[in-house]
């Protein structure tokens, strides 16, 4: 007798495999499309090129002149990307002049670096210029560049040259020029243990105490043409798309006003930093922040170190090719900063109006950090941010929570999300300017990155369950929750990031399971078809860039998604390991043994560009619910066999049938591949069954 089998879409792992039955239960790298399960998209490597550090944001844009860029947070640098390259733009946090600061040790690539004046610490970047070299192998070229600092006291690090010092190496570099970027910041989360670890005042006096050192987040929005973005716990920084990813040609006249010359036209106020490979006049250093004044032609201008200050003077001489930085700057570098916060927890640029959002920022005149307090900018503004009667710049304090963790922008509204409530945030112009309302309390979000949008629902993770919000909060049905709460590392929420397949009607949640520290597993919500199912995959950030989405990797590069059939994440194309298992199913409520000697299987190769595509149809056998898999799975017999296309006209051919020896009460059956350029969705499954007898053998 044929007996045709057909299950509900979406894995659901709420209960046992037997009580979910004619559904699914396990799969990965699977979707399901009309209701049935599918093979995923491929994912390919944007190019060979790799960036430093752990990407945990991504944000695209377009500038009016069409250059398509993307910024790339990692917990190491800042990038921005344009055609598959990445540039780096890590702003500058402190340039210091050091005086022979290098010693070199025969026979070692490494140079001991001198430095009583920066707070440097392990990993931090620094680059130098206009040092000397040491006298033989260490020269000039080899020192003035980037380097990473290996932290030995507080006054000295060492850095790895790759060359190695000889006897003659006796200098100590002369007058030297370091510009230290922002520190580096964690790419997991660290515990802290012991004296300071936790939070001023917490725990018993004169014990020691637990905290959790953050792994670095990024939030960053574009400004008209321009990106803002800052790290969670930090200053803003602004990047000026003018000078795109080139840095233009720069320079100067020996001069009383200097008279200055730009490979780009630059504005009116506009600051600028320098870099030289040789050296530059009296009057000028490397690594300043200088603005552009008196402009002409928008390429020929005077400088001063002020917005409004005096003309600067050069003398001396200068040798060497200078450069405008394209690296970006704090906000407060800006012409006519005004109270700009020193510290938040997340940025945005308001969608209506053009206002630079602080969530969790200190208030004005104050250096202490407020968590629970919104403050904004002028309208079109990013830079002035103190209240007054002619400007919208302003600010709101949100009271339920203990901090804001993220917003999201939709369609009418702003969403702030704390710890454990969701604000609306409108806009209601002057003088009010902003108002928030209280829609949902006593809710909990994972992380920073967990919440995203999409046909105009908002959709986060929670720390015990998930949420939806469509104009009133609500707990998400979720068919895997237990599955992913109980196999989850909960010290590690930080990393949970979400993000939006629109071409699939899909919501995204990556996140780390109980025994890793690094994301490895994915979750989808199908809003469409109201259907979840997972996966294992690791990734460290998302963006829905349109055509095919973008991620991020461990491999540290970005990959576009939905893009051929194979995993070609680093270049080399690997097949996609993809698999579903249906829940048990029996027959008359398993009252008797069924013996199954023939599967006649439902799927479609379409789109598979392999000559011969093939997937493996299994049938899992079992005694009862509490038997366990029977072993041998076959009665003399097989329990699988391979479905294999033989061709595509008129009609699609494919194995029409697989002869087994299966016996049992209940069953599950699994459709898997593992084959290059090869993708497949299963129908129908129909068996030749006959009922056995009630007794096992």
């Amino acid at each position: 007798m044929l007996k045709k089998l057909l299950f509900r879409p979406g894995i659901n792992r709420e209960n046992t495999r037997y009580y979910t039955e004619s559904g699914y239960y396990d799969g990965d790298k699977i979707r399901f499309r009309q209701g049935t399960p599918q093979v995923i998209g491929g994912w390919e490597q944007i190019s060979a090129n790799r960036f430093l550090g752990i990407c945990r944001s991504l944000w695209s844009w377009t500038t009016l002149s069409g250059s398509d860029y993307i910024g790339i947070g990692t917990n190491e640098k800042f990038y921005v990307s344009r055609g598959g390259s990445y540039y780096d733009v890590t702003p500058i946090e402190d340039a210091v002049t050091l005086t022979n600061p290098f010693t070199a040790i025969n026979g070692s690539p490494n140079i001991t670096v001198t430095d009583a004046t920066y707070e440097f610490a392990d990993g931090d970047y620094v680059t130098f210029y206009g040092a000397t070299g040491l006298g033989s192998a260490i020269t000039a070229s080899v020192l003035n560049q980037e380097y990473r600092i290996t932290y030995v006291d507080p006054t000295t690090y060492t850095i790895n040259t790759g060359v190695t010092a000889t006897a003659g190496d006796t200098g100590h570099g002369g007058s030297v020029r370091a510009l230290y970027q922002i520190p580096v910041g964690a790419d997991i989360n660290l515990p802290l243990i012991g004296w300071g670890a936790g939070y001023w005042g917490y725990g018993p006096w004169g014990i020691g105490s637990t905290s959790t050192l953050a792994l670095r987040l990024w939030s960053q929005s574009n400004f008209g043409q321009d990106l803002v973005f800052a790290p969670r716990g930090g200053s803003i920084y602004y990047w000026n798309s003018s000078f795109d990813v080139t840095p233009p040609i720069f320079t100067v006249s020996i001069a009383s006003p200097a008279v200055a010359t730009s490979g780009i036209a630059v504005y009116e106020g506009q600051p600028i930093q320098i870099i030289s490979t040789g050296a530059l006049p009296t009057g000028l250093t490397v690594g300043t922040t200088y603005y552009a004044r008196n402009v002409v032609s928008g390429t020929t201008f005077n400088l001063s170190a002020t917005p409004t200050g005096a003309l600067i003077n050069t003398s001396g001489s200068q040798s060497g090719t200078n450069t405008i930085s394209i690296r970006a700057i704090n906000l407060t570098a800006l012409p006519g900063a005004s109270d700009v916060p020193t510290i938040q927890n997340y940025i945005f640029v308001s969608d209506a109006s053009r206002f630079v959002f602080a969530l969790g920022a200190n208030d004005y005149g104050s250096t202490a950090q407020d968590p629970m307090l919104i403050r904004w900018s002028d309208q079109e503004d990013a830079a002035m941010w103190t209240p007054s009667a002619t400007n919208q710049a302003g600010s709101i304090r949100v009271s339920h929570g203990s901090e804001i963790v993220t917003a999201i922008q939709t369609r009418q509204e702003i969403l702030v999300l704390t710890d454990a409530a969701v604000y609306s945030l409108q806009y209601l112009g002057p003088p009010y300017v902003w108002g928030t309302q209280l829609m949902g309390d006593n809710i909990s979000i994972a992380s920073q990155n967990a919440v995203s949008q999409a046909a105009n629902v908002v959709y986060w993770m929670g720390v015990d369950k998930f949420y939806k919000y469509d104009g009133r909060t609500q707990t998400l049905r979720c068919d895997l929750k237990e599955f992913i709460y109980n196999d989850i590392n909960r010290s590690e929420f930080g990393q949970v990031f979400s993000g939006t397949n629109e071409g699939f009607n899909e919501v995204w949640w990556f996140y780390c399971t109980a025994n890793s520290t690094t994301v490895d597993r994915y979750v989808v919500y199908n809003y469409l078809e109201d259907i979840w199912y997972y996966g294992s995959m690791a990734r460290t950030a998302w963006l829905d860039s349109g055509l095919y989405p973008t991620a991020a990797t461990y491999t540290k590069n970005l990959v576009n998604h939905e893009y051929g059939l194979n995993d070609n994440e680093t270049g080399t194309a690997l097949p996609i390991n993809a698999f579903v298992t249906t829940s048990e199913s029996d027959m008359e409520d398993g009252h008797n043994f069924v013996f199954i000697r023939r599967i006649l299987p439902d799927i479609t190769f379409r789109g598979s560009t392999a000559e011969s595509p093939s997937a493996t149809m299994s049938v899992i056998p079992l005694n009862n619910s509490g038997s366990g898999y029977t072993n041998p799975a076959s009665v003399g017999g097989s329990d699988d066999g391979l479905v294999t296309r033989t061709a595509t006209v008129p009609i699609e051919k494919f194995t029409g049938q697989l002869f087994v020896r299966v016996r049992g009460r209940q069953f599950s059956f699994r459709l898997e591949s593992n084959q290059l350029d090869t993708t497949w969705q299963m129908g129908a499954i129909r068996l030749d069954i006959q009922n056995d007898g009630r007794r096992s053998t």
